[in-house]
């Protein structure tokens, strides 16, 4: 499928998923949201694709959202604002639940809905010049549709200073706050993403979405008999499984799982 603002690009087992509007900083507009929902639906149901990179083309990641598609939305009547809202809640729900490990790999500006997107990934490697920031307020706005995901990512501690002073937060400070797992120089940011890739092809595929499955289950949730069930019941159906199997008798055979074999050859 082709697309106005976005390049999917596929290398083996991996998806990079590049926005592509760079003279606007790749900020959003409707097209934009649209066509990210609808790569991240497609990607969702791909077997061959293992993991998942969002990028951005130019010098930025992404600026957020599009100051003039967010003046026509807030003319527009209360009905269509709220659909207009809830195709860039539900983009960004895809992004967030895909089966697949998502990577974000950040570099110059993530502002607003920027920061939403490198929230909703599962992993977020920025280079050291990039900028994160919630500056809905300046703005007279709120950070309402991300709010899930940047919460989820600094917690609400960090959320009440940030959501309300729209500082911008160097890369360092979002290592600090858990908004960034890792960081590196400019011409180091590939190399490190390549390494956190690396990494995740060396899980088994259903593992991975069981695992994203598992903290989706977890999360805040107090330590109690139901949660102690839930838990038990889900590494028993993940045991049952034939890539648990494959992977227990490689590991005791001392052999590779067969979900490494392509990676393996690829590298």
């Amino acid at each position: 499928m082709s697309y106005q603002f976005l390049q999917l690009e596929q290398h083996d087992q991996v998806a990079y998923v590049w926005l592509n509007r760079p003279e606007l900083h790749n900020a959003f507009n409707t097209t934009v949201i649209e066509e990210l929902h609808t790569c991240f639906k497609q990607i969702a149901i791909r077997d061959d694709i293992r993991v998942v990179v969002l990028a951005g083309r130019g010098k930025s990641f992404s600026a957020g959202a599009d100051l003039n598609w967010m003046k026509q939305a807030g003319q527009a009547s209360t009905e269509e604002n709220e659909a207009d809202a809830l195709k860039l809640a539900q983009m960004l729900e895809a992004l967030a639940t895909l089966n697949q490990p998502t990577i974000a790999r950040v570099h110059g500006i993530a502002f607003g809905g920027g920061m939403g997107l490198a929230s909703a990934c599962d992993i977020c490697i920025a280079s050291t010049d990039a900028k994160f920031a919630t500056s809905e307020v300046r703005l007279g706005l709120a950070p309402s549709t991300i709010s899930p995901y940047v919460i989820r990512a600094i917690g609400a501690r960090q959320a009440s200073r940030y959501f309300l002073t729209a500082e911008r937060i160097s890369a360092h400070e979002a290592k600090q706050i858990g908004l960034a797992h890792e960081i590196a120089d400019a011409e180091d940011l590939d190399k490190k993403v390549q390494e956190i890739i690396d990494a995740l092809l060396l899980g088994g595929p259903h593992a991975h979405e069981a695992s994203k499955q598992l903290i989706q289950m977890v999360s805040n949730q107090s330590m109690n008999d139901e949660l102690l069930r839930q838990t038990a019941q889900h590494i028993a159906q993940v045991r049952q499984g034939s890539e648990a199997k494959e992977g227990l008798t490689a590991f005791l055979n001392k052999q590779a799982p067969a979900w490494t074999s392509n990676s393996n050859n690829n590298n």
